[in-house]
């Protein structure tokens, strides 16, 4: 076997690859064996069909096989001879397999470049002042008390600003209003929605939406037109005009409770105002210290990642860019909202996640490299309480999903997680850290 090793770049490498005529027909005839074993030909008993007749017969099935089973040999057997170490399966490319002659292939991969993290002990890290905001637990407070406003229909008057509309509606994009100059668009199909509450004067209300609702009862009908600004906030409504017919179900206005005693009581466990207002500073003030020690560990990351300059694999950012988009689309099946249905531009969000997917791979890169020197590991120990606080939280035994992890390949992933995550913890405790 000849074969020829050329390095394309820092992490792109290929190797070219040429098996002997006499190698080929040896494996050529000992799949075709096989098939003769098991091959039905008319006119032959099974078993007893000629060696000639199997190999005409099933030629495409047999160079087919003999392929897929010498070119993993020997490609693992040049990476190792090489000690090449590459970051995914090679891809193999422009095979050529003939009866008689050679057989040649190439098989392009990635390997890490050389990482030198420099002096890694000493860096200097700022960790922001974990300080509350001016009035942050009143203004939790207010947030708590407009949850657990209490609702009364309004039956004496009409709609005015601070109450709640409840109705249904049908909305239609009007297509044509909408369209480039010379082009022809017809209006989108009536969408129907059902009681939606519109609280008037609501910031995130739809321009338009607080004069039209205003001044209906119940059983009022109302048509309205309403124009979407360009840069408006929902991608499908931005920059069209679009026709709304409503029929008012309800109108509420909202009554809010005093910051007494008896409000605590009601949204918490507590039975005084003053604990109450105890508790949320408390955990004000662990959120900041939280938010602080957050921005301290990206401000390392950050670092790291600036001292690999070197090219790095294509196919590792392609998968911090996937991991991305799957974690997005989680997050939002976790929201009860359809991935397919979410007003969501895929490609344009994976464009946007490449320069922080780089920038995320180059960090890991660093820092499994300075675990490699410092010999920092992931135990079982490490393992299993990793495993253990997964499974409560997702109410689960952690056996099960010990099992589910071991049948997806996950434990390498969660060990990997583990080891950076007590690399960090180690960086941090030599690290020189200026606060505020």
């Amino acid at each position: 076997m000849k074969h020829e090793f050329s390095e394309i770049s820092e992490t792109q490498k290929q190797l070219t690859f040429e098996i002997p005529p006499d190698v080929v027909e040896a494996e050529i005839a000992r799949v075709a064996a096989g098939y003769a074993r098991s091959a039905r030909v008319p006119g032959f008993r099974q078993g007893k069909v000629p060696p000639t007749v199997v190999r005409q017969r099933y030629k495409d099935q047999i160079l087919h096989d003999v392929a897929h089973d010498v070119i993993p040999r020997m490609v693992t057997l040049v990476l190792k001879e090489r000690e090449l170490a590459p970051v995914a399966a090679p891809d193999i490319r422009d095979v050529v397999i003939e009866e008689g002659r050679p057989m040649t292939f190439a098989a392009h991969f990635e390997t890490l470049p050389p990482i030198d993290p420099g002096v890694y002990t000493g860096i200097s890290l700022r960790k922001p002042a974990a300080v509350l905001e001016v009035g942050a637990v009143e203004q939790t407070l207010e947030q708590l008390r407009q949850r657990a406003a209490k609702w009364h229909p309004v039956e004496d008057r009409a709609s005015m600003a601070g109450d709640a509309v409840l109705m249904d509606l049908t909305r239609t994009v009007r297509g044509a209003l909408i369209v480039a100059p010379g082009e022809v668009s017809n209006d989108s199909a009536p969408e129907p929605l059902q009681n939606v509450s519109v609280e008037l004067g609501a910031p995130a209300n739809p321009p338009g939406f607080d004069e039209h609702l205003a001044g209906l009862r119940a059983g009022d009908q109302k048509s309205f037109t309403v124009n979407y600004p360009a840069d408006y906030a929902m991608a499908e409504l931005a920059g069209k005009t679009v026709s709304y017919d409503v029929v008012v179900k309800a109108v509420r206005r909202k009554e809010l409770l005093p910051l007494d005693d008896s409000f605590a009581k009601e949204v918490s466990e507590f039975e005084t105002i003053d604990a109450l207002r105890e508790q949320i500073k408390t955990d004000l003030q662990h959120q900041a210290e939280h938010d602080a020690d957050h921005a301290m560990r990206r401000d390392l990351l950050k670092t790291l990642a600036g001292r690999l300059t070197a090219e790095v694999p294509k196919t590792l950012v392609e998968h911090e860019t996937e991991r991305r988009l799957e974690d997005l689309v989680r997050r939002l099946m976790e929201q009860g909202v359809d991935p397919m249905k979410a007003d969501i531009n895929w490609q344009e969000f994976r464009e946007r996640q490449k320069a922080g997917a780089e920038e995320s791979v180059r960090s890991t890169l660093v820092l499994d490299e300075i675990a490699r020197r410092e010999k920092i590991e992931a135990t079982e120990a490490d393992v299993d309480q990793e495993i253990a606080t997964f499974a409560e939280r997702a109410g689960r035994a952690p056996a099960a999903v010990r099992a589910r992890l071991e049948k997806e390949d996950g434990l390498d992933r969660i060990r990997a997680g583990i080891q950076r995550e007590k690399t960090m913890t180690w960086l941090i405790d030599k690290a020189a850290i200026a606060n505020g």
